[in-house]
Formats: structure tokens, C-alpha cells, sequence
């Protein structure tokens, strides 16, 4: 029998190469058989490990795929914006918007470069009132307005404790250029002369070069709030006499007691400025939005320039858990093409005038009249696209 080394030997890159030594004499006629058979055996074999090896080299690696953000993560958002945040206020300067709402104890500002990421937003508290006088507790309603170079802070407050019947609106100045810096500086009481009551909820109103003051107050004589305008001297000072715009009329407007309309807003529009307020009592479900409509060259002094929506423009929906709908206010996007309102609601009903009240935010349209379109809140945890241009 003839004794061989093995026909294959197994090379640095796992193909194969052939050799054959023969150990004793054997006659040329088996000789040459043999090579016949080893030839188709070495040639079979060759072929095999080559065709294996090609294989090998040509089989290509696992394709994974690249890992893509999720489309909703990416460009959309939800409400509410954050847990809590009664009486939502935004305003936009220089790139950055800046939010404030109502905490009761401190006054405290929110800087974003987007609105949808407000609950990811550093904020800074700017304002703690002393421990005791007229301003002590009780803060409502913010609202921070960028007016001849400096701004300035507009809240409700007053004797820390339960009594609420001495509130009144205060002013705060800051010449820095940033108003989560600088230094806040107390302008007093703004009222107007000599009729100084009940006054919360102010906004600011710039019209035919003159600029005016709107807040919710009493009239000295019943509980019931109402709209009132005066025109202001500087930022901190009214002039003049105080005129009535709206009070409780329709029966969405009287849910209560007390029968309140309160929370103006201001809103222009194509030669038109609208004021847009909260009607019925804030404790109630049937909190909503009310409209008052003026040319916007008309005198905002005279109660003839306005006129008043007969049915709300804003109101719960229970099928979007928005309950409370109302107290307002206005931005637009960050590329200046679309108009957003942001309002505070209830998810829930019967949840009151308390801390549950949460911001929501939503695009907004525009009738073919040129009034504002509010539609109707937008459901809680439902996708939103964010404003244009963020």
C-alpha cells in the first residue's frame, strides 16, 4: 500500500494547497493510474476550495441601517407645556422668547429660543416681594412688555393672606437688555386717579402713537369685574379718566358668581385691533374667551369704537380634556408666519381656579372677515407640529 502525506494542508487564508511525496518504487502502469485518479481527485478539490474561497470573499457584510430620529420626536410637540402655569404670558425680543405665569408667591421668567421646548427652558426668579405691605402675596397674572428701551413687569398683588379684595396692579422697571438679568426696580402702584379700587390682570395697549393701559377692576360699587382702559403717561403712570369696555352681559359670561371679565389681551389684524378677554368665573369649567373688535385707527377711549362678539370665541372641550379655557395671550413663530395663541386650561373637570391649570399652545388662523380663528383646543398628548422656523 502507498503511504502519502495528506492532499491538503490548510493555508493562512482558510483555502487550500496540494503536494503528494511517495515513500516506495511502485511499477509506471499503477503509477499512472494512480496519477488519473489523483489528478480528478486534486482537480475536484481545487475546484471545491477555490469556488469556497471566492464565495468567502464576495459574501458582503450585514447592511444596518443608519439610525433615523423619530419624525415625531423631531418636529412636533404636545400640550400641556408644563405641569402648572395659570394666566400664560410670552413675549419675543431679539430671537428669544420669554414666558412668565402665575406662582402667587415670587415672579419668575422663562427664556427659550423655541416655544415647544418651553418645559426644557431655564428660568430665573427676578422678583420676591416683601413680607408684608400692600404687594406681599398673592401674585397674579404677570405680564413683562419692552417699552421705550427698558422693561417692565405688570402684576396683581396684594396683602399676603386670604383676603383678596385689596388687590391692585404694580410695576416693575429693568434698563438691562436681557430681563432674566439686571436690576428690578420698583415703580409702585399704577391706578387711576381718583379712582382706586379693585384692579388686576393689565396689558398694554399702543394706538394711533398714544399708549393705553387695559385691566379687569371694580367700580366701587358691586363685585363684578369689569374691562377698563385709561391712556398712560410713562410706563408706570396713568393719565386721565378710566372707561368701561365690557362687562358680564351674554349668559357665557355670567357663569358664577363672581360675573367676571377679566384677562385682556390685545391682538392686530389687518387694520384691526382686537381685545381679547376671559368671561365667567375662572373656577368654572365654562371659562372662555370673549372678543372685542375696533378699527385700529379708531379711539380706544370711546365705548363706541368697540364691538362686542355675541358668543365666545374660545370655550372647553371635554372630548380634548380642556376644561377653563381662557387668559390668554398672542406670539408668532420664529420665522414670523404663523400666529399662536397660548392659553391655560384643566385637563379635568371641576379642577377650579387652582394650580392644576396647565399651558397649552396652538396655531391659530384667520377668518375671511379678518377676525382671529381660534378652533377648538387641540386634544392633551396629541402631536402638534412645532411653530415654523423652529
Amino acid at each position: 500500500m502507498n503511504e502519502k502525506q495528506p492532499l491538503q494542508a490548510r493555508t493562512g487564508s482558510g483555502c487550500f494547497s496540494s503536494g503528494l511525496v511517495h515513500k516506495r518504487p511502485f511499477s509506471i502502469l499503477f503509477f499512472m493510474r494512480s496519477i488519473s485518479r489523483l489528478a480528478y481527485v486534486l482537480l475536484s478539490g481545487l475546484l471545491l476550495s477555490a469556488s469556497a474561497c471566492q464565495q468567502t470573499k464576495q459574501t458582503p457584510a450585514p447592511v444596518v441601517p443608519p439610525v433615523v430620529a423619530s419624525p415625531t420626536t423631531a418636529t412636533t410637540f404636545t400640550n400641556p407645556l408644563l405641569a402648572s402655569g395659570p394666566d400664560p404670558w410670552v413675549t419675543q425680543k431679539d430671537g428669544f422668547y420669554y414666558y412668565m405665569h402665575t406662582l402667587n408667591n415670587r415672579l419668575e421668567i422663562w427664556k427659550t429660543a423655541n416655544m415647544s421646548e418651553l418645559r426644557t427652558a431655564p428660568s430665573k426668579v427676578v422678583w420676591t416681594p416683601p413680607s408684608t405691605g400692600n404687594a406681599a402675596g398673592n401674585l397674579w397674572a404677570p405680564e413683562l412688555h419692552f417699552l421705550d428701551g427698558k422693561w417692565y413687569i405688570y402684576y396683581s398683588a396684594g396683602p399676603a393672606g386670604t383676603d383678596l379684595g385689596r388687590q391692585r396692579t404694580w410695576v416693575l422697571e429693568n434698563d438691562a437688555a436681557d430681563p432674566t438679568t439686571g436690576t428690578w426696580l420698583d415703580k409702585g402702584r399704577l391706578f387711576s386717579s381718583p379712582e382706586d379700587f379693585w384692579a388686576i390682570d393689565g396689558t398694554v395697549l399702543e394706538q394711533n402713537g398714544k399708549r393705553y393701559f387695559i385691566w379687569s377692576g371694580h367700580n366701587g360699587l358691586d363685585g363684578i369685574q369689569r374691562i377698563y382702559i385709561s391712556q398712560m403717561g410713562n410706563p408706570w403712570t396713568l393719565v386721565g379718566p378710566r372707561v368701561e369696555l365690557s362687562h358680564p352681559e351674554y349668559i357665557w359670561e355670567n357663569v358664577g358668581p363672581p360675573y367676571v371679565n377679566e384677562g385682556p389681551e390685545i391682538l392686530k389684524h389687518g387694520g384691526k385691533t382686537f381685545l381679547i378677554y376671559s368671561a365667567s368665573f375662572c373656577g368654572t369649567d365654562q371659562y372662555a374667551l370673549g372678543q372685542l373688535t375696533a378699527d385700529a385707527t379708531a379711539d380706544p377711549m370711546l365705548l363706541a369704537s368697540w364691538k362686542k362678539s355675541a358668543k365666545p370665541v374660545f370655550s372647553q372641550d371635554a372630548a380634548n380634556r380642556a376644561y377653563a379655557t381662557g387668559h390668554n395671550s398672542f406670539f408668532t413663530s420664529k420665522d414670523g408666519k404663523e400666529d399662536w395663541i397660548i392659553y391655560h386650561a384643566n385637563s379635568n373637570p371641576n379642577e377650579g381656579c387652582v394650580d392644576k391649570r396647565n399651558p397649552r399652545m396652538q396655531k391659530f388662523t384667520w377668518n375671511a372677515d379678518g377676525t382671529p380663528n381660534f378652533g377648538v383646543p387641540v386634544a392633551i398628548s396629541a402631536p402638534i407640529i412645532k411653530p415654523s422656523g423652529e
